[in-house]
């Protein structure tokens, strides 16, 4: 039930209330009223009947004479009048015939006449046993003895009740009628307030904390109004904090390069930014879930479960699931710290698979740069003791001995010279001058300067220009990527084989291509392959007297240049070298 209906119905309520007590009251009132005034004028007729009869013995003898007399008072009066001896005794009454006053009973007994007899005017109020209808009696002694009764039909007064408990219905049904409308209205209007607030209060509920109730009153229903409207202000205010707050940590979360991770005491996902599900190549509707339902990891799970059991900080590193290679560096902890029950954990993964990588890489450098040193080292120091030590060589021994040193020393300073040539570039100390420059005459340049290797190898080789192909690079740097190149192409391939450049436009690039017809790389090797002093062929590229550092020179040229390099290789059918360059600046 609403408010409105609970007021309306309190209201009638009342008014019903109201109208039944005032008619009750009402009613017995103009009876008592109506009584009041009966008695008062009966009083007033049998004292004048006593008056009438003072001095009369109010006896038997007389009964005829009283009886006549009664009917014409009674008749003159419009009242029943009965004559009652001292003894109780009926000697007259206006209504009962002179032959049935032996029948009728001793009124000695009545209330009325007990008290006349006794010398009071009395009262009563009773259905009459002789006539048989409800009278209003009045009874007064007699000078001398007896008593004059007199009696009135209440019919009159019963039907004045009667006529005012219609009026008082009638008023009553009026007054509802005016009180439902009253009450509607009043309840309305008092209730408008109350409604506002409801509704408002609703749509806060909702969400919609731009509602606000209007002031209609300075009254506490007003000052509950401001009351709400400042409650919705703050909380708008603080909604909007707290979502500016939740944006700005999930910005952050997104843009780290870690995993973060936070579980609830029950082991269910709360947090999990993007590079974590990345890392376990996982869906995003984690949150919420188990964890062990959408990662799938023991080795976490075991973690999780011992931080739960300690205050302190736990690491470790742990292998990729799902098929994603690599290393996981986890810290975890739980929160709060200190004593009492945890509310969850928190982890943070670090990928390491890059820094494992590049540790890797740099233990094979360190290995293969002293190998690489090692040997030429070695053959230097053995011929050079054996020149020292052996004083009966022959003049072509020593020559040949020195010989050998000298290309094993020329060797050694290639080998220091690349990798001096390498760390400037990477480091950026290599000063590159990019112009506007022909790559196709810098191509075919290079080519002849390889002319008469390629001569002396059979090789076939020729270069294919499409369009006119200018490039913003460095000649110097460009040179020595297509000597590379070109280089490693005449060392790999047999005799007899094939070496073909091509230099083309696409876009906003120029795109080199050096393909040779020989050996080719196996697929395992094609990732590594500009790696420093890695070979795939090691016996055969130290014959060849290279140093395993052309094409790590080469990639790093071309990215400091802005290019990209790859390469496409089958083995025993030949492989290609394709690199890019921005093309020259218009204007």
């Amino acid at each position: 039930m609403t408010s409105r209906r609970k007021l309306t119905s309190v209201l009638l309520g009342l008014v019903v209330l109201g109208v039944l007590v005032s008619g009750v009251a009402a009613e017995r009132s103009l009876r008592r009223d109506r009584l009041d005034r009966v008695a008062r004028s009966l009083e007033e007729r049998a004292a004048l009947v006593a008056e009438q009869v003072r001095g009369a013995t109010l006896e038997g003898a007389y009964s005829r004479q009283l009886d006549l007399i009664a009917d014409r008072l009674g008749k003159a009066g419009g009242m029943r009048l009965t004559f009652i001896d001292a003894e109780g005794t009926v000697v007259g009454d206006s209504q009962v015939p002179h032959e049935r006053l032996a029948g009728v009973e001793n009124h000695g007994d009545r209330t009325e006449v007990r008290a006349a007899l006794d010398g009071r005017v009395g009262t009563s109020t009773r259905r009459s046993a002789t006539v048989g209808r409800e009278l209003f009696y009045l009874a007064h002694p007699v000078e001398g003895g007896g008593v004059v009764r007199v009696a009135v039909d209440l019919s009159e007064l019963e039907a004045a009740v009667a006529a005012l408990r219609a009026r008082l219905l009638f008023a009553g049904v009026v007054g509802l009628v005016v009180a439902v409308g009253l009450s509607y209205g009043i309840s309305r209007y008092s209730l408008r307030t109350i409604e506002e607030m409801r509704r408002t209060a609703d749509a806060i509920a909702r969400g919609r904390l731009e509602d606000r109730l209007p002031l209609h009153t300075d009254d506490e229903l007003g000052q509950i109004s401001r009351s709400i409207n400042q409650m919705a202000e703050q909380l708008r205010l603080r909604l909007d904090d707290v979502t500016r707050e939740k944006e700005q940590l999930h910005a952050v979360l997104e843009s780290m390069v870690e995993g973060v991770l936070v579980v609830d005491a029950k082991g269910t996902v709360v947090l999990a930014n993007s590079r974590l599900r990345e890392f376990y190549r996982v869906p995003s509707e984690i949150v919420g879930r188990p964890l062990l339902e959408t990662i799938r990891d023991a080795e976490l799970d075991e973690l999780l479960r011992e931080v739960a059991q300690s205050d302190d900080r736990v690491a470790r590193s742990l292998s990729k699931r799902s098929g994603a290679p690599g290393t996981l560096r986890v810290q975890a902890s739980r929160f709060p710290t200190g004593p009492g029950p945890r509310a969850g954990t928190v982890a943070v993964f670090h990928d390491i698979s890059e820094l494992e990588r590049l540790e890797e890489v740099r233990r094979d450098f360190v290995a293969n740069a002293s190998h690489e040193l090692r040997t030429p080292l070695t053959a230097i120091h053995g011929f050079a003791e054996t020149l020292l030590t052996n004083e009966g060589l022959s003049e072509d021994d020593r020559r040949s001995y020195l010989g050998i040193i000298d290309r094993h020393s020329q060797r050694l300073g290639n080998i220091v010279n690349d990798l001096l040539a390498l760390s400037a570039i990477e480091r950026g100390r290599v000063p590159i001058e990019p112009t506007d420059t022909d790559v196709s005459s810098h191509a075919e340049m290079a080519l002849r300067d390889a002319e008469p290797r390629c001569r002396e190898r059979r090789l076939e080789v020729r270069c294919v220009v499409d369009g006119t192909p200018i490039a913003h690079v460095d000649p110097r740097a460009l040179d020595q990527i297509l000597t590379n190149l070109l280089d490693n192409a005449i060392k790999y391939t047999e005799p007899g084989g094939r070496i073909e450049v091509r230099v083309g436009c696409e876009r906003d690039r120029i795109r080199v291509e050096v393909e040779d017809s020989g050996i080719g790389i196996p697929d395992e090797d094609l990732a590594r392959i500009f790696e420093r002093f890695y070979r795939v062929d090691k016996a055969r590229s130290r014959a060849l007297g290279g140093t395993g550092l052309g094409l790590s020179i080469v990639k790093h040229a071309v990215q400091s240049m802005g290019g990209e390099i790859s390469v496409e290789s089958r083995l025993g059918e030949g492989t290609t070298f394709s690199f890019t360059l921005p093309v020259a600046r218009i204007g």
